[in-house]
């Protein structure tokens, strides 16, 4: 799912955005992908999802077991954008003001003074975030939806410009970890999944580690203003109102599968998506379209991700488990069973 090779030279429709300004877009969309090709051997499907929830402003959840590069796809994204960048290692041991930060309390002065947590960045790196405790993943709500957070009374508000949260977790472990619950995970506007690399790949890696290439730190090639810029651009990106309607469907799909699927497939969900589903398609749609190069949002730019959008807000029952039926297997069906405007 190369980007960068699939954009089309001519809108098909007349473009709401300036040129100058679809044409800068499309140059610092290059460069983050040069940049990402540099430092990472495949993974494209990551690349993609990453750069379009960071066009959406949009948190991200990243899940695979071990070693397959999450935690070093973030950080190149990150190393890409000259902006703030913050790491923070969940432990079951992690406290919430270790992330948002404490009053601490000054014998020369005789009074409390508020030190901020790593969390005021604006990239924020949640490494296996499903090793925190549940009161410590509940400090992150308030940032993560409200872009502020509370200490000690007083309210802090997160960078204005670029606020993203990626976030890490491993599904094979359970001891020691702490599953994310269903409200957590909803303020994620996408969660992907991360595969093995190929066997030519895994040679390629074995030939940038020989070689240094892969710790070879690049100089940035963006700027959070120019990130601010994309996400002004995605904003401009038009959707038809037969588009939404679409969105509209697909979620609501979500929430009465005995409506649109036979009643055995139905019987596998248990509960449908929240309107944050649709906001997020709606976003990341838009960043899609601007990927491949286009000015307007296509029905396909609707369904292209999503199984990023749904899977982590879609709930199945106990029978989907008995029966080996996955939540991407659901999606599908529910997707397809909505016509296509």
């Amino acid at each position: 799912m190369d980007f960068m090779n699939n954009q089309m030279t001519q809108p098909a429709e007349p473009a709401a955005i300036p040129q100058e300004e679809f044409e800068y877009a499309q140059s610092v969309i290059r460069k983050l992908s040069d940049y990402y090709d540099a430092r990472m051997v495949g993974q494209q499907n990551l690349k993609f999802v990453l750069t379009a929830s960071i066009l959406a402003d949009g948190h991200i959840l990243l899940e695979s077991v071990p070693g397959l590069a999450k935690t070093t796809a973030a950080k190149t994204i990150a190393d890409a954008v000259d902006g703030r960048f913050s790491r923070i290692q969940c432990t079951p041991d992690l406290l919430p003001g270790d992330i948002i930060g404490t009053q601490i309390y000054n014998q020369g002065t005789g009074r409390f003074e508020t030190k901020l947590g790593p969390v005021f960045a604006n990239f924020v790196l949640l490494d296996e975030v499903n090793r925190s405790s549940a009161k410590t993943q509940s400090a992150m709500l308030e940032a993560m939806q409200e872009r502020q957070v509370t200490i000690g009374g007083e309210t802090h508000r997160m960078p204005e410009d670029i606020f993203i949260v990626i976030a890490t977790q491993n599904p094979i472990e359970q001891e020691g970890t702490y599953p994310l619950s269903e409200a957590q995970t909803d303020r994620f506007m996408l969660k992907e999944k991360i595969t093995y690399p190929s066997a030519e790949e895994e040679v390629e890696i074995l030939n940038r580690t020989e070689s240094g290439a892969l710790t070879r730190k690049a100089p940035p090639v963006m700027t959070i203003a120019d990130v601010d810029r994309l996400q002004k651009t995605a904003e401009k990106v038009y959707v038809d109102e037969a588009i939404k309607r679409y969105i509209a469907q697909i979620v609501d799909a979500t929430r009465k599968a005995d409506k649109v699927l036979p009643k055995e497939m139905a019987a596998y969900v248990r509960m449908g998506a929240s309107p944050r589903a649709s906001i997020a398609f709606l976003q990341i749609a838009k960043s899609v379209a601007l990927l491949y190069g286009r000015p307007y949002v296509t029905p396909d730019d609707v369904k292209m991700l999503r199984q990023q959008v749904l899977r982590h807000r879609i709930s199945l029952s106990y029978a989907a488990v008995a029966d080996r039926v996955s939540v991407e297997e659901v999606i599908d069906k529910l997707v397809g069973a909505i016509p296509t405007p």
